[in-house]
């Protein structure tokens, strides 16, 4: 084994890094141990630099077992880009090109090769394997050998085999972006890796926000959104090649660059229009799940789904293939309840494995149930959509993250115990022997057919919540459901069944609260943190979309996709650090020697011809705060999360600034004071939290009628400049709602108001 300093030298010449991220390090020592390893690490993680650095430090060759052509053709584009000499060997490549790329791998010449894993059992590929020294078989998308994972592949089954046959066992590595506990413990048993390093990174992706839009009107909301971020690149995941289509054809109508994918087209079409996105010629892909696996395009701003996966896992897999560059990316799930009958559906057709047993046919049915069971509540929570995720994973977040749909809405807390209860009583009087719909409709006291049919009239639950809508009903059953007092069958019936806690509740032991979004959110929709690029001011973002027409121009001269030849990320670090010399180059972020090499001086020239040859300040804040924001973990600095914040509070100087008016609504109050805020160093504030200091001083109070939430001013808070005044929804409905007055907006600021600015050295500013 090489000195350690070997693979900094390795990580810093062909990639351009000056430190490990989390966890890489501890898994290439394991690795040139001679210890197996097991990496469970999010998108954009850099799981292949866990395999490609030793590789390139150990006396053999590193064979790397990949599911799809595209992955193997992206991962080896890459590594050639840097100067590693890698091949792959695929159905793709004609049966000489295979003879002559494994007779260089014999020569020393590729120290990495891809393979599908149908390849490994071919005659050929094992006399070379036999021959060969192989230190190292990576196993990428390591969860497909599990079949308990979302997406399971019985060619996987062949590493095993392929392994025991070589004359000596290498090391085995393997690397997935999403495994539960269960899928975890088969892929180590299955692989049969001896005494492993296990890692779990964590799933969280923090430059990633999650938002679930409820809508049924799906076309006119995307047709908005990629209007709206036309210059930049996404995915549209549907579930059926039907809605691809349809998609595919309404973007196309606006004029909009899109392209689609999936089974349904022949293979050159497919493999034309994955081009076409991956070289930026469209900025839209249009796909099934069929699209994306091992797509190493780092510069996709946003993931819509246009329809529910079936599953925590595949969903969170798609979503992830946003941000890879960890600049700021949005996931969006278009959610209606169409979503679930489509993938029921799907799952009823879905096709069996012949090698399954009828026992293991039925276990992986109920797995799929419980897995659409799982993205069904993630689509309805109202609680924080990134704790959920993490929550599914076996990971502990924190109740509220700030940058997901849910923690930027605000939320009124409504008592259903006494709906609760009916719901209950109803079940246990139907005898369990329904589902959602039978219930909710006896519960309206509805009168369909099926209903009368099944004599539900006869009932005294008949009814008994008829001012309420099915689907309010429905909404509360859900939320039982979450918390353990009401369970669905697993059949294709989904029989609604009383849990022993639903019986408790009954007793009164117990209550049942429902998260209501209001009607006004205080914030708009949208991510929470800045992209990288926020930090350019006009003249750094000149710069940028200079540096990225330089970098589409050679990438159209080498047939490479952009990103290949340099991330957003490094120009934008470019635009910082103004690079004009060589040694000034290789000190930007991702910049390794190979790509200094090939591509340094022609974007030092176009530097310095937009410079004049003087180095001007292009962004905001100083070098310090910027670098820290952009890469806390190698700097060493705060890495900027919600959870590292100060609590809300205003200096003097930001409180001064306050836009005093007339009137406002508590949810006014806070968006004007969430917009004085430093937002590096202190949280948000809701309104919600300024509602409940204002009860706790007792100026006003809330009071639930049924489910229909309703606030009083008392006549303290009279005197503070409360008073009850008439809003109109957007659908128009007019309601009473409480508004401060000048009076009572100073009062409210006066509290948040901190003048002890020995925070952080005392330098606490407002935005500029």
């Amino acid at each position: 084994m090489q000195s350690l300093t070997t693979k900094y030298d390795i990580l810093e010449k062909y990639f351009g890094y000056a430190s490990f991220r989390e966890g890489q390090e501890l898994l290439i020592d394991a690795i040139l141990s001679g210890q197996d390893v097991l990496g469970i690490m999010p998108t954009g993680a850099g799981k292949s630099i866990c395999y490609q650095v030793p590789a390139l430090m150990l006396s053999g060759i590193t064979v790397v077992v990949s599911p799809l052509i595209s992955l193997m053709k992206d991962q080896v584009s890459a590594l050639n880009q840097a100067g590693i000499h890698a091949a792959y060997i695929n159905s793709s490549l004609t049966e000489g090109q295979i003879s002559k790329a494994m007779q260089y791998a014999s020569e020393g010449r590729y120290k990495i090769v891809y393979v599908a894993p149908e390849r490994l059992e071919t005659q050929e590929f094992a006399v070379f394997a036999k021959r060969a020294d192989i230190s190292m078989v990576a196993v990428d998308e390591a969860h497909c050998i599990s079949q308990w994972g979302q997406d399971f592949r019985p060619s996987y089954l062949k590493i095993v085999q392929f392994i025991k046959m070589l004359p000596k066992r290498p090391v085995i590595s393997a690397f997935t972006a999403t495994a539960t506990n269960v899928v975890k413990e088969d892929i180590q048993c299955v692989l049969g890796l001896l005494e492993p390093k296990v890692l779990v990174t964590g799933f969280n992706r923090e430059n990633l926000y999650f938002a679930v839009e409820t809508t049924k009107k799906k076309d006119a909301y995307l047709l908005d959104y990629v209007t709206k971020h036309s210059h930049d690149s996404g995915i549209i995941y549907c579930a059926t090649r039907k809605n691809v289509d349809a998609v595919y054809e309404k973007l196309s109508a606006e004029g909009i660059p899109v392209t689609r994918y999936h089974a349904g087209l022949g293979n050159e079409e497919r493999q034309k229009n994955q081009e076409d996105f991956i070289y930026d010629r469209s900025s839209v892909m249009a796909a099934t799940n069929a699209f994306g696996m091992g797509i190493d395009k780092s510069n996709v701003r946003y993931v819509i789904h246009y329809n529910m996966p079936q599953s925590m896992e595949n969903y969170y897999q798609e979503a992830g293939r946003a941000g890879r560059d960890g600049e700021t990316s949005e996931c969006i799930l278009l959610y209606s309840a169409q979503d679930v009958v489509i993938n029921r559906f799907l799952l009823d057709n879905k096709e069996k494995n012949p090698d399954f047993s009828p026992e293991e046919i039925r276990a992986t049915r109920e797995r799929d149930d419980e897995r659409l069971q799982a993205m069904i509540q993630y689509c309805t929570t109202k609680n924080c959509l990134r704790e959920y995720i993490l929550h599914y994973f076996g990971e502990q977040g924190s109740r509220e993250c700030g940058n997901c749909s849910n923690c930027q809405k605000e939320f009124e807390e409504i008592n259903v115990t006494t709906e609760a209860k009916k719901i209950i009583e109803c079940v246990w009087e139907l005898r369990q022997r329904y589902g959602m719909n039978v219930i909710a409709g006896t519960l309206r006291g509805d009168n369909r057919a099926k209903l009368r049919e099944y004599h539900v009239s006869d009932y005294s639950s008949y009814g008994v919540l008829k001012e309420l809508a099915e689907p309010a009903i429905k909404e509360i059953m859900g939320q039982m459901t979450a918390e353990g007092l009401l369970v669905r069958t697993k059949d294709k019936y989904a029989l609604v069944k009383v849990t022993e806690k639903g019986k408790a509740l009954l007793k009164g032991e117990g209550r049942v609260i429902l998260k209501k979004a209001k009607e006004d959110v205080y914030e708009a929709s949208g991510s929470a943190k800045q992209r990288k690029s926020d930090v350019l001011n006009s003249r750094g973002l000149a710069l940028f979309e200079r540096l990225r027409e330089l970098r589409t121009g050679i990438a159209r001269e080498e047939h490479i996709p952009p990103y290949l030849v340099f991330s957003d990320k490094t120009l934008v670090d470019m635009c910082i650090k103004l690079p004009f010399t060589k040694e000034e180059m290789l000190d930007v972020s991702g910049v390794g020697e190979n790509k200094c090499n090939k591509y340094g001086q022609r974007f030092a020239s176009e530097i310095a011809d937009f410079e004049g040859g003087k180095k001007e300040k292009l962004y905001f804040g100083e070098i310090e705060e910027v670098l820290a924001g952009r890469d806390g973990a190698l700097k060493g600095k705060s890495s900027g999360r919600q959870s590292d914040k100060r609590d809300f509070f205003l200096t003097a100087e930001q409180a001064g600034k306050f836009p005093y008016a007339e009137k406002y609504l508590v949810t006014e109050i806070a968006e004007q004071m969430n917009k004085l805020r430093n937002t590096d160093m202190t949280k948000k504030i809701s309104g919600a939290e300024i509602f409940r200091y204002i009860m706790a001083e007792g100026l006003a109070s809330q009071t639930f009628y049924g489910r229909i939430p309703r606030k009083e001013v008392t006549e303290k808070g009279a005197q503070a400049g409360l008073f009850i005044g008439t809003r109109i929804s957007q659908k128009g409905t007019e309601y009473p709602d409480i508004y401060y007055d000048e009076q009572a907006q100073m009062m409210i600021v006066r509290h948040y108001q901190n003048d002890c600015n020995d925070f952080l050295g005392g330098v606490v500013k407002g935005d500029e």
